[in-house]
């Protein structure tokens, strides 16, 4: 670059143009994400190596720069004050450094405003259990566990306890006592904190995000024990999260799992965000499960992959498929018949709720 140029000054030229992430790659001027799709932020040019490398470490302490050394990648977080904070991860790809940065607001998201289901906001009245938000990367899963938190936050006199990696939305305390734990800066890994966490009288943990068998294992018993326990998974649907769970254990441990999941699951929100067809931006399509006798039969009886008959014949107690959200969203002209055609379970479900 012949210019310098300052990595918050791209990262605030990115939010300008409402874009949710920033792309730092050699050989590519900054590429911004908006409404879905990548496109290069104007007036930038082409980084090299060396240019990428720069604008990463300018914004790392030392410990984060040793972790990357040895790690080969990095999560963290990143201010830019009267901007946004930001989401970052690097990683080593071509013996060179590429980065990318997603915005997160300041303000954490008020749960009416996202345009989920009104069951949604029940969810968060739960004393007890475990609540999954699922769905592909960029889906607005972090979005929907923060407002959740955050309506709890505002209404109950709970102790909250999160565990992320990094922290995202920033939570101060309202009725509630929140305290908020990064891996890798205020604990050494998910597990670990969730077994100490139990310890300091929790009535909700948020998990950012449940990676492993252990913490899965762990988050399961604090769901049976009386806790309100809130995550995510990379899953697309209702049952293919139940199936995820079940496979990260070994066969002799399955029954039990699934036992255990048919106690302690109260409900799953897989969400997608789609282009609008009404005007610029995106819109949620969620698929809403609420645990009903019917549904915790299937589960221990490993019957799970007829989930999808009790959440089409469940609307009465908060319900809907993917589907069933698709063709709403088309009815209402928010979505076009392509889009929800590509992103549909199944075509014939779709078009069937399409024309009720």
């Amino acid at each position: 670059m012949s210019k310098t140029y300052d990595l918050d000054e791209i990262l605030e030229a990115a939010v300008e143009v409402e874009g949710s992430d920033l792309h730092l790659t050699p050989g590519l001027s900054p590429m911004v994400r908006v409404h879905g799709h990548l496109r290069p932020l104007e007036d930038y040019p082409q980084l090299s190596a060396d240019d990428v490398a720069d604008l990463l470490y300018s914004v790392l302490e030392p410990y984060q720069k040793e972790e990357l050394e040895e790690e080969w990648e990095l999560d963290f977080s990143h201010a830019v004050s009267g901007v946004s904070r930001f989401r970052g991860n690097i990683m080593r790809q071509r013996n060179s450094l590429a980065g990318v940065f997603r915005a997160i607001p300041w303000a954490v998201p008020r749960l009416g405003s996202l345009g989920l289901p009104e069951s949604v906001e029940d969810l968060c009245h739960l004393p007890r259990g475990m609540v999954l938000v699922t769905g592909p990367t960029g889906s607005g899963k972090s979005t929907t566990l923060a407002a959740m938190v955050g309506r709890i936050n505002e209404e109950r006199g709970v102790n909250i306890i999160t565990i992320e990696d990094p922290i995202e939305f920033l939570h101060e305390h309202d009725q509630a006592i929140i305290r908020q734990r990064e891996v890798g800066t205020d604990t050494h890994s998910f597990a670990a904190a969730l077994r100490h966490a139990l310890r300091h009288d929790p009535d909700v943990l948020l998990i950012g995000e449940m990676r492993d068998r252990e913490s899965v294992g762990i988050a399961l018993t604090a769901a049976e024990t009386g806790h309100l326990v809130l995550s995510s998974l990379h899953t697309q649907t209702a049952s293919l999260t139940i199936h995820r769970i079940i496979d990260m254990f070994p066969e002799a441990l399955k029954d039990q799992v699934r036992g255990q999941l048919a106690d302690a699951l109260q409900g799953i929100i897989a969400q997608q965000l789609l282009p609008r067809a009404d005007r610029s931006g995106r819109v949620v399509a969620a698929e809403v499960f609420v645990s009903t006798s019917a549904a915790r039969n299937l589960i221990r009886e490993g019957n799970e992959h007829q989930l999808n008959s009790v959440l089409e014949t469940g609307r009465s107690a908060g319900m809907q498929t993917m589907d069933f959200a698709l063709a709403n969203l088309n009815r209402r002209g928010l979505i076009d018949r392509e889009t929800a055609l590509a992103n549909c379970v199944d075509r014939n479900s779709l078009q069937r709720h399409m024309v009720m």
